[in-house]
């Protein structure tokens, strides 16, 4: 029986997502590559690897769905205790503080890698409870998957989804219908969702707070480095990033500034103007 992936398509293919994300394949993770691919022949009703890389290659959108495919789209709402207890206690306050000496009047925050929604909305949750009113929050959700980016748009979850949530947001913030929770739209309404793809500049700029937590780990060092330097150029000069527990900047000689807090290790851009 003639080997579905050789040698020389796992090369094309993994080169081509490369190129188009930033997502690494290795050796190891061979066989995600391999299964994902077999699923999208599939739907795309044709049996040659050669054929499915000439249509992805003149069809963004078919291009676009295989990203999205090759995705691991693993998250919960408030997920990483220690991250969230962070943000309330420490970022919040001081974030609120810079904007009332600066008198400005917006808070601006970026989920880049946002999956199906629920860390955009667990960030808007408690930037609603805790942010005065006069201070208008704005959040963006952003993900290569366009099945979750709808999922998040909808607000919709199964109750083994929101498992996680403190008791008050669940009061205040979800409604029980249907077997699950819908978002209600005090919270929706401060998140836009919207496709993005990590590879390329977001076009955003004055964020305060960007959480782009493992994903960085699907990425090899130089779309890492990319990825973190366009996260700079985006954010405030007195600002927050979170990335994911297991992932560091350590060594990738960024400007970015390790900080030790009392609950978790972030990172922040801290820019004094003389």
């Amino acid at each position: 029986m003639a080997e579905f992936l050789t040698d020389t398509d796992f090369e094309k293919y993994r080169s081509l997502i490369y190129n188009e994300s930033g997502i690494h394949f290795s050796n190891s993770n061979r066989s995600i590559l391999e299964s994902r691919l077999r699923e999208r022949l599939r739907s795309a009703k044709t049996e040659s690897l050669t054929e499915y890389y000439e249509m992805i290659n003149r069809d963004p959108e078919e291009m676009k769905v295989l990203l999205d495919s090759v995705t691991t789209n693993l998250t919960r709402f408030f997920r990483n205790t220690a991250h969230f207890q962070t943000l309330e206690y420490y970022v919040i306050p001081d974030l609120v503080a810079e904007k009332r000496k600066r008198n400005e009047t917006r808070l601006r925050v970026w989920s880049a890698g946002c999956s199906t929604g629920e860390e955009p909305y667990s960030v808007a949750m408690m930037l609603r409870d805790l942010v005065p009113p006069d201070i208008a929050i704005e959040v963006i959700g952003s993900d290569i998957s366009l099945k979750s980016l709808m999922i998040g748009k909808e607000g919709f979850y199964p109750e083994n989804r929101v498992v996680g949530v403190p008791e008050k947001y669940m009061e205040l913030y979800l409604e029980k219908k249907n077997g699950g929770y819908q978002v209600r739209d005090e919270i929706r309404n401060l998140v836009k969702f919207d496709y993005h793809n990590l590879k390329n500049d977001s076009g955003l700029r004055g964020l305060d707070l960007v959480f782009c937590r493992n994903v960085l780990i699907y990425f090899d060092e130089p779309a890492q480095k990319s990825a973190v330097n366009r996260f700079w150029d985006a954010m405030n000069s007195h600002s927050y990033l979170f990335i994911g527990h297991s992932e560091s900047l350590f060594g990738m000689n960024t400007q970015f500034e390790f900080l030790k807090t009392d609950w978790a290790c972030i990172y922040r851009k801290f820019l004094t103007f003389t």
